[in-house]
């Protein structure tokens, strides 16, 4: 029998909507597992962003009378700069122990420790600033603190001891030792990032190039790895979705990409010469690579310095800010609103302010040989140290 075309026309409505309603329905976006975390660290909110919590403007009760500044440490003059980021001009200076090398927020947001680690020398102490003055109190002594990490949760601050190949675990608060992990073949331990879930870090090994992976649970060293064309490992970060860990080479002039939990390399991306400092934007998507513009450890001024924007996700370079009659861009972060990172320019004794948006630099004059400047206070819950690792 023909069907005419008014009753063909339904048939065929009727059959697509039959169909329709068998076909299996479309997946949900899967939704990422919930982190278990070590015990005493605070939870991870988003599992697919571990910097969620670092967004602009989400700072912690704790930071709430701590005055705007920019604390720089300058190696060579043993002293440290403070910056108003309102007026971009040095407000105070003071005097610290010998070669101060990082300023460290301590893991409660409380104290601004300064990391003089006194090379070549037995004298090293570590100098706490209370952000709410912007003012130093009285130096701890402690031996060869280049840079200071916290455990996740809050219990240890992990002086990094990078002339003895070692990692001091020392009370949060009081500084006193509680015991040392020996890292024999790390040459030049200095930097680290914790994985999502806080039951290992990664160190970099500059003078030995490569990495050291260490089980923060069970107090023991997991291994090493060689990096395939690395020569001089600087800073490490872990990618927002706690997969991959992103290392700095200044030898190689890029970026090695790591799978966290295999421990092993998985790409790299080439930046620009002597890459050194990494930093997450503030949404968490980008990551601001800081190349210095030497593959030497004592450079020179005015070098081919420039920054990287590199997606998290795709690996790939969106931007490339140089500096306008070269320079040394070194460490820093980002500022609490996204809006500027502020680096130290190592080799002229400057500091650097870039806008996040147009890559425009401003420079400040400081000390000598400028090195890990904090930018204080920022958004996050806790530090794990450095110049600032937040989560």
């Amino acid at each position: 029998m023909k069907l005419s075309p008014t009753l063909l026309a339904a048939a065929l409505s009727l059959a697509s909507a039959l169909a329709a309603a068998q076909a299996p329905a479309p997946a949900a976006p899967a939704v990422p597992a919930a982190i278990a975390t070590v015990p005493g660290m605070p939870p991870v909110v988003d599992p697919s962003n571990l910097y969620s919590e670092t967004s602009a403007g989400k700072y912690a009760p704790a930071t709430a009378n701590a005055l705007p500044r920019i604390y720089v440490p300058n190696v060579r003059s043993n002293d440290v700069y403070v910056i108003d980021p309102a007026t971009m001009k040095v407000v105070d200076r003071f005097k610290v122990g010998l070669n101060p090398q990082h300023v460290v927020p301590s893991w409660d947001l409380k104290t601004l420790w300064v990391a003089n680690n006194a090379e070549h020398r037995t004298d090293g102490s570590l100098t706490p600033i209370d952000p709410t003055t912007g003012k130093p109190g009285a130096p701890v002594p402690v031996d060869d603190p280049y840079n200071m990490y916290f455990t996740p949760d809050g219990h240890y601050a992990i002086v990094v001891a990078e002339a003895h190949k070692r990692l001091d675990f020392r009370d949060a608060h009081t500084m006193k030792l509680a015991y040392s992990l020996d890292m024999p073949k790390c040459g030049g331990v200095n930097h680290a990032d914790f994985s999502i879930d806080g039951r290992f870090a990664i160190f970099t090994c500059e003078f030995s190039g490569g990495l050291a992976k260490v089980d923060l649970v069970d107090r023991k060293l997991l291994g090493y790895l060689k990096l395939s064309r690395g020569g001089m490992p600087q800073d490490i970060r872990i990618s927002p979705d706690g997969r991959e860990f992103f290392v700095a080479d200044m030898r190689a002039d890029g970026v090695f990409v790591i799978d966290g939990a295999t421990f092993k390399e998985t790409g790299f991306i080439a930046t620009g010469i002597g890459t050194h400092g990494l930093y997450p934007s503030r949404d968490g998507r980008k990551l601001y690579v800081a190349n210095r513009g030497s593959n030497m450890v004592h450079g020179h001024g005015h070098g081919k310095g420039s920054v990287s924007v590199v997606d998290f996700a795709t690996h790939r370079i969106e931007a490339n800010w140089p500096i306008p009659g070269g320079g040394s861009p070194d460490m820093g972060n980002v500022s609490g609103d996204g809006k500027t990172l502020w680096l130290s320019g190592r080799y002229d004794d400057v500091v650097y302010a870039f806008d996040t948006t147009t890559g425009a630099v401003r420079t400040i004059k400081v000390g000598m040989e400028p090195h890990g400047l904090a930018v204080w206070p920022l958004p996050g819950r806790y530090s794990l140290g450095h110049t600032g690792n937040m989560r």
